[in-house]
């Protein structure tokens, strides 16, 4: 076995002290290097309108954002003395559709995922540390990253009193990474070249990985990875699925009690649970009794019962209601997502976009400032990249992205497409016709989609928007011959969320794989990709995404948009309230002043 090194469990200094001044640069001592892996320290590093600690190669880790992180306006946040009890109602504004860690997301699903189970490792949502949570410490690493070696907390057990041992967890794990077909379970996309788990003893586990895994540490803290009882594990597709809710079994601070199909959840406060992450502030039982989750589909009726003192919070609070939430009863809490922007994937390999030309002109011809003024609030700031500003490996590539419509018209008469009677662009009898679909999780896509039309058709390109409901939007959007630009976004703290989003194994936001075929069209963009996953240094992996960046605006693959928060909507008495690092609820420490 390889010398194995420290992932860093001392917990290095965060990147900022509490006033917002940088630290000075700290270094920590080697450990376990060895030839063709130099720099085994965690150095904190200062970078403008951010900040990441880059720990050890596994544990790609820490970025604070000095823009859209998290904030509470008004007089809601942790004020006063604690108080246990009370039910919490939650509006939701839509209905969840799997309850699977690594199908959970979707932002409904991520939402009562992330209350009911645990994770080995907590991510710090402010500093985006890694640290301790069921696992004991933080994991041992061997050199190439291909080792990892959990040492687990005592005595957790989940809501039916089986305990959470490491037999458990490799259950969990081997489920995770390597997924089930026969039970229609996917695999996880936050693990990658997932091998197997082991059982060193009942309180340590070593997983073992077929290339490097570096960003396997940051994975075992996500949604994706929430721990689960094994009657749970034993499940398929359909019993993750509604109507199977109370049935799911973790070990986190609340358990479904009651569900009712669509329409809402309620989640109790486990009396017994004493295992939050130890750098929380609150330890033992949840200071809620219960969390009321309500569906609220129209935007209006969940602001307006947030508003009236019918609701305590709301999720997805719209740009024009923000002003709604400015006084001393209520207050914003605006939490960003960390990873690939709010924006729209062109499906190169279709006919009306396989020319560069045109993927340009689309670019040039689309106004994204006049899009953010005209539906937005300084919550969504303009993006200037795949990531946003806050996410590891961030670069700015909005060079590719000015707004020019002479040079979108030349662009698309040098591409050989001439205006027609009704002024839409057509080439060898075909019009220049792109459909969209709408991305019902995102904020205002319709609206979005519909500025976009008004935009292209200047230019002499027809944009339609695909209709339909959430699973409509979803078969729609894996066939090119529906959805040509796809609207979408990511949200996840580390490095390999540009994976998640674009790669064929992944969610193939770009229909690069065809999966009729088995044919890939850009075999440069997925071995970028696929180096951000498997390489084993920070340095490395940094390097790898910032390839990926600029072959994805060189290539005009994407347009980026805004940086998309979660934006939630509460009431003065709600105090503590938190969210995970992609914007996730997390209602753990929060409590009612009333």
């Amino acid at each position: 076995m390889k010398k194995e090194r420290s992932s860093g469990a001392d917990n290095p200094a965060r990147a900022e002290q509490a006033d917002g001044s940088p630290r000075h640069p700290r270094h920590y001592p080697a450990v376990g290097d060895g030839p063709g892996f130099p720099h085994r320290e965690v150095l904190v590093m200062a970078h403008s309108r951010r900040a990441f600690l880059a720990a050890s190669a596994s544990i790609a880790v820490a970025t604070l954002a000095a823009g859209c992180s998290s904030r509470t306006a008004g007089n809601a946040g942790q004020l006063g003395e604690p108080r246990i009890g009370g039910t919490l109602i939650y509006l939701e504004p839509q209905t969840w559709t799997s309850l699977y860690p690594p199908s959970a997301g979707f932002y409904a699903n991520g939402g009562i995922v992330n209350n009911i189970t645990d994770r080995l490792l907590h991510q710090n949502p402010e500093t985006l540390e890694l640290e301790p949570w069921i696992a004991a410490e933080l994991p041992s690493v061997n050199e190439d990253a291909t080792e990892y070696t959990f040492k687990l907390r005592r005595g957790v057990t989940y809501s039916d009193g089986t305990p959470l041992d490491a037999a458990n967890v490799v259950k969990n794990f081997d489920l995770y990474g390597r997924g089930d077909a026969g039970k229609v379970l996917t695999a996880s996309e936050a693990i990658n070249n997932y091998d197997r788990g082991e059982v060193v003893d009942e309180h340590t586990v070593r997983f073992h990985f077929s290339a490097p895994a570096p960003g396997f540490a940051q994975a075992t803290s996500t949604i994706n990875s929430g721990l689960l009882s094994n009657a749970t594990l034993a499940k398929s597709n359909k019993g993750f699925g509604p109507g199977n809710a109370k049935s799911i079994i973790g070990s986190g601070p609340f358990v479904i009690t009651e569900e009712k199909v669509g329409t809402e959840l309620r989640l109790a406060a486990r009396q017994d649970y004493s295992w939050a992450p130890p750098s929380s502030p609150h330890q033992g039982r949840p200071l809620l009794d219960e969390i009321n989750v309500v569906v609220t589909g129209e935007d209006s009726v969940r602001v307006g019962t947030v508003v009236a003192g019918q609701a305590n919070i709301a999720r997805q609070i719209e740009a024009p209601d923000e002003p709604q939430f400015s006084t001393e009863e209520l207050a914003l809490h605006v939490a960003a997502t960390n990873g690939v922007n709010n924006g729209l994937s062109f499906r190169f390999r279709t006919p009306q976009l396989s020319d560069i030309r045109v993927r340009q002109a689309i670019i040039a011809g689309i106004d994204r400032q006049a899009i953010v003024d005209t539906l937005f609030t300084k919550s969504y700031p303009l993006a200037t990249g795949a990531l946003a500003r806050t996410a590891l490996g961030h670069v700015d590539t909005s060079a590719n992205y000015v707004h020019d419509p002479a040079k979108a018209a030349a662009l698309l008469d040098q591409a050989g497409w001439t205006a027609g009677p009704d002024k839409i662009r057509v080439k060898d009898g075909r019009r220049l016709a792109l459909t969209f679909n709408e991305a019902l999780p995102q904020p205002r896509s319709k609206e979005v989609v519909t500025l976009i039309q008004a935009q292209l058709a200047k230019i002499g390109i027809q944009v339609e928007l695909f209709p339909g409901d959430y699973a409509a939007q979803t078969a729609a959007a894996l066939d090119p011959d529906q959805i040509q630009v796809y609207h979408s976004m990511v949200g996840r703290a580390d490095f390999d969320v540009l994976k998640s989003q674009y790669s064929s194994e992944n969610r193939n936001a770009l229909l690069n794989l065809n999966t009729d075929e088995g044919s890939t069209g850009d075999g440069e963009l997925e071995a970028r990709l696929s180096a951000i996953a498997s390489r084993p240094t920070v340095e490395q992996r940094e390097q790898a995404s910032a390839a990926a960046q600029q072959w994805l605006a060189d290539q005009a693959y994407i347009l980026p948009i805004f940086e998309e928060p979660q934006v939630f909507g509460l009431r003065a008495e709600v105090r503590g309230f938190a969210t995970e690092s992609v914007g996730r609820p997390s209602f753990y420490r929060t409590w009612l002043n009333a």
